[in-house]
């Protein structure tokens, strides 16, 4: 049975934009005034495009792993997670007009406290460089030639290689055989070196170099760990949503609860990966290297501490029986706080860096949000629409049709 958004899903979908755009011009009128207010429209715009780029970024490493690993059961959900990894594309375009204006829009973007803070990228602006020995010293890294060369190379290997899965898939359906199996076998396998690296080193250039005086050798992995927790917890939220409205009739609880078992481990490696860079920074206790957790913890203590106790307690706690693994109502509530959780951990990821002690959760913050996901939701919905739920002629959809655990 093909799917079709119904009336009134669309209708909560466009509430659900306008009345983030409605909650973020308010938030922008009550704000416009401050000397922080465009580094702060452009912080939450960073913050929305790349986290919901993650989450289709993490289902499209997801579907490489599934093809690498030639698994059975997965074959059942593989097209939602085709329609998740699919966002990529709107992903691309929303991150490239942003990286455009932070390159070409001149002079600094806020003055706080009277301290010049420059460019969101402190080091695209040729006046800090000039005065600033340390950032100086990570050219070519950190120039903006390198920096668009760079992320024009993430940006068309990713659109690449899904563009080629998401084809291959549906030319699957009809011609049948192994042929276009093995091919995405080798594919899968090509891409999860790819993106091995290049996790990293955008990570690096986008996030990273916020606080261009920081680094962590942890950190790409620390960000792929959230992203590839967060598209775990949306591909469940649509596995649900669309078993309660009478799809995925092959879909059963062993499926539900092999996904479950997904948001359980990537949330642990999430938090292992946080301890782990947390704790190596204490314990050397060297100053020029602690004042990233120093600031987070000074100035946003509440919101930092409470979002790893939120993203690492509830998913131990609630997701550890086999029962919550399989109950609906349980996952829809650890995965609603799990993408709200990992959403804040991106907004720390950015904003003390940027925002300095002048960063809050407000209406832009929440507005921008509601907007960010009601376009994803709807993007990711209408790709569901374009193909059968339920693949035809994989070599293991049978396996698929009858997993139990």
């Amino acid at each position: 049975m093909e799917y079709q958004i119904s009336s009134k899903a669309k209708r909560t979908i466009f509430a659900t934009i306008g009345l983030g755009l409605v909650l973020f011009i308010i938030g922008a009128i009550m704000e416009s005034g401050s000397e922080q207010f465009k580094t702060k429209i452009l912080s939450n715009f960073l913050i929305d495009g790349f986290f919901f780029f993650a989450i289709a970024l993490g289902s499209l490493f997801f579907l490489a792993l599934q093809y690498a690993t030639e698994t059975g059961w997965s074959v059942a959900i593989k097209r939602i997670v085709e329609g998740v990894a699919s966002y990529v594309v709107v992903g691309i375009g929303i991150l490239i007009a942003l990286f455009a204006v932070l390159t070409f829009m001149e002079g600094g973007y806020t003055d706080v406290d009277g301290h010049h803070l420059g460019h969101i990228y402190q080091w695209m602006d040729p006046e800090v460089v000039a005065h600033d020995p340390i950032i100086a010293a990570k050219a070519p890294f950190l120039t903006v030639p390198f920096f668009w060369i760079a992320t024009l190379v993430y940006f068309t290997v990713y659109f690449l290689f899904y563009r080629g899965f998401r084809k291959r898939s549906l030319q699957e359906d009809i011609e049948g055989g192994t042929k276009i199996h093995m091919k995405n076998f080798a594919k899968g396998a090509l891409f999860l070196v790819l993106f091995g690296y290049f996790s990293s080193t955008s990570s690096w250039h986008w996030l990273m170099s916020i606080d261009a005086h920081w680094f962590s050798t942890l950190f790409g992995w620390y960000t792929f760990g959230g992203m590839w927790c967060t598209s775990m917890t949306v591909i469940m939220l649509l596995i649900i949503y669309l078993k309660k409205n009478g799809y995925l009739e092959f879909v059963n609880d062993s499926h539900i609860h092999d996904v479950g078992k997904w948001i359980f481990a990537t949330s642990f490696l999430w938090s292992y990966l946080f301890f782990s860079q947390y704790m190596l920074y204490w314990y050397a206790d060297i100053p020029e290297e602690v004042i990233y957790y120093v600031q987070r913890i000074d100035q946003y203590s509440p919101v930092y501490w409470g979002m790893f106790m939120i993203n690492f307690i509830i998913p131990m706690v609630v997701l550890m029986s086999r029962e919550a693994k399989r109950s609906p109502g349980i996952l829809m509530f650890v995965c609603l706080v799990i993408i709200l959780g990992h959403w804040t951990d991106v907004y720390m990821l950015v904003t003390p860096g940027t925002m300095g002690e002048h960063g809050c959760i407000g209406l832009i913050e929440i507005g921008l949000f509601m907007t960010f996901a009601g376009v994803f939701t709807f993007y990711v919905l209408n790709t569901l629409t374009k193909a059968p739920l339920m693949p035809k002629n994989h070599p293991y959809l049978d396996e698929s049709k009858h997993h139990e655990i």
